[in-house]
Order: C-alpha cells, then sequence, then structure tokens
C-alpha cells in the first residue's frame, strides 16, 4: 500500500532519543526550536479518512443520481394472430388509417437479418419516391395492411412479417417497378421480412 510521510512535532527526553533493542526510530531536529520531529509513516487510507475522504461515501451521490434516473422508453411490440410483430417508432397525429382506406407511405424492406431489399427512399440522396397503397387484400401483402391499419398519418412503425402473410402472390404490392429492385425482393418471399413503414397521408 502506497504511504505518505507525515511528520509529527512531539517533545522527547533523551531516552526517548535511543531506540529499544530491534526497533528503530528516525527523527529529525527542528533548527528553530531545537524540538524534534519523528518520521512517521502514514497509510495513505488512513490519511484520506483523517480528513474526511471515505471512498464509499465518494460514491453516495453517483449512486443517488442514478436512482433518480428515468427508465428509458421502451418500444413494445405488438404481436397479432397472422404472426405479424409490430413496433410503434413514432405514434402519428393525423388522421388514422382504415380498411378500405388509400395511403401514401413510404417504406424500408429488408430481410430479417438485415440485409436491404427495397426502399422508397433512396439511400445516398435521402430522395423519396412515396408509393399510394389500397389497404384491401387483393392488391397489397395482407401483412403490411394489418402494419398500416390503425397508424396515424406521421406515424412511423416497423414490422416483422412472416411469409404466410407476405408475398404468397407476386401480383400483390408494394413491389418495385425496376427489374434489380423487383428481383431482389421476390427472390426474398418466403422468408420474413422487416418492413418500416412511414404513413405520410390518408387519401
Amino acid at each position: 500500500m502506497e504511504s505518505f510521510r507525515f511528520q509529527t512535532l512531539i517533545n522527547v527526553s533523551d531516552s526517548q532519543c535511543f531506540p529499544r533493542p530491534g526497533e528503530t526510530k528516525n527523527y529529525v531536529v527542528q533548527k528553530s526550536t531545537g524540538q524534534l520531529l519523528t518520521n512517521k509513516m502514514i497509510p495513505r487510507r488512513l490519511l484520506l479518512h483523517s480528513f474526511g475522504f471515505i471512498p464509499v461515501l465518494l460514491n453516495v451521490p453517483l449512486v443517488a443520481e442514478a436512482l433518480e434516473m428515468k427508465e428509458p422508453e421502451v418500444i413494445r411490440t405488438q404481436k397479432l394472430d397472422s404472426g405479424v410483430r409490430i413496433q410503434d417508432i413514432i405514434v402519428g397525429e393525423g388522421k388514422e388509417a382504415r380498411e378500405g382506406d388509400l395511403v401514401e407511405v413510404n417504406y424500408v424492406c429488408r430481410r430479417s437479418n438485415g440485409y436491404f431489399v427495397h426502399s422508397t427512399v433512396d439511400q445516398f440522396s435521402g430522395e423519396s419516391s412515396p408509393v399510394v397503397l389500397p389497404l384491401n387484400e387483393r392488391e397489397i401483402i395482407k401483412g403490411l395492411k394489418e402494419v398500416i391499419v390503425g397508424m396515424k398519418a406521421g406515424g412511423k412503425r416497423r414490422a416483422l412479417i412472416p411469409p404466410s402473410v407476405g408475398y404468397v402472390n407476386e401480383n400483390l404490392g408494394p413491389i418495385p417497378d425496376e427489374f434489380g429492385p423487383r428481383r431482389s425482393l421476390l427472390s426474398h418471399v418466403n422468408e420474413p421480412l422487416i418492413f418500416e413503414v412511414q404513413l405520410l397521408k390518408v387519401l
């Protein structure tokens, strides 16, 4: 343990100047008074305690502050009977989408391992090309319809859509017009897909 050298001013007699057998004492003579200073080794922890620095107490404010911190808001997952799992990222404040409505949305589609498949938002420029989707199962995949119904304009949801309510039919939207993205999407229709959807308008 590291120690600090701590000098104490004491009055000693001649007999105290001579150490006992097997004992070593160090003395320093103070010139101004002729008194002796004992040179003692004081453990650093004892020295800190003498000044009121107790390591345990130093942590008390930090512990108290940690206890006062509010628990971060947790995004809760809703699981539907179809197997679709939905997370509300942003709760919108506009008109609510209902089955049969026409909606304008932006979306990003990824595989369940996070790999990008398709998006209406350009990854590099940030420019978006929103799509208009009818909320009926004849024209849109059932899983995505379930995700959008109940959303309010301005809202944003993330959802895991199992293949049983996904692209069971190649005519179901949303499907990109470009050959490359279309082929990429259709090559992953037999696995769960993650959609991040932003509802822009209810038309």
